[in-house]
């Protein structure tokens, strides 16, 4: 059986392609692409061998298989082992929404669903919604409604849409809104099945959406009127 991951990888923006390039070999499309800029601490960028200039982060689904090779590749065909060339790292899903949703994330990728072990015991989550540019108050009216307290919103361009059309039958924009949200895990599946029906593939927002564990907190106030 093979695990889901959200993959995380964040590299020089000049360096963005190239690991763009190696997903695609892999048949790997790039989920959802953002500029961000490196803002930690001397420290901390030495650690992670990063400097703090402008990033590109990059969104993918991948199992366990998958991420077992582009790892292998990000290793040996672009060294980002060598200080300063980026990092990558994976985060287990523990749930998606929809079946749809699954096929085109994972576009193709071989999944055999596991039960979910320790992702039970968590006591928070992190919704992530991707929608159409423009769209956000609709997930986060829809999200409130079901009892979440707000959320935070960043700007991202996808890649990989053509692939929309074998997996949905639709088009989806390639300007998007991801949208995070930390609930308590109770309260997961009603938020999740709230946002689907206002906010999901069939309405204008047409978003995607799953949920990560979070593990553990800091500085981080989770209350029914906290506003993200």
């Amino acid at each position: 059986m093979s695990k889901v991951y959200f993959m995380v990888t964040i590299t020089g923006r000049g360096q963005g392609e190239r690991f763009a390039a190696l997903n695609r070999t892999e048949n790997l499309p790039v989920m959802m692409v953002a500029l961000g800029k490196g803002t930690a601490g001397n420290e901390i960028l030495d650690c992670l061998g990063l400097e703090g200039s402008e990033k590109i982060v990059l969104f993918s689904m991948v199992t366990g298989d998958v991420w077992k090779r582009v790892k292998r590749g990000m290793e040996h065909k672009l060294g980002i082992d060598v200080p300063g060339t980026g990092i990558s790292f994976i985060v287990p899903v523990s749930s998606i929404g929809g079946k749809k949703a699954l096929q085109l994330m994972l576009a193709g990728q071989e999944f055999e669903k596991e039960e979910e072990t320790s992702l039970k015991d968590t006591e928070y989550e992190l919704l992530v919604v991707v929608s159409d540019f423009g769209y956000t108050n609709l997930v986060i009216d829809a999200a409130r409604e079901a009892g979440a307290g707000g959320g935070t919103v960043i700007h991202a361009k996808g890649t990989g849409m053509e692939r929309a059309e074998k997996f949905l039958g639709v088009s989806l924009a390639s300007e998007k809104e991801m949208t995070f949200i930390v609930t308590r895990t109770e309260k997961k599946k009603e938020i999740m099945k709230a946002i689907m029906e206002k906010a999901g593939l069939e309405s204008k927002a047409k978003s995607i959406l799953f949920s990560l564990p979070v593990e553990d907190t800091a500085g981080l106030r989770i209350t029914e009127d906290w506003e993200g």
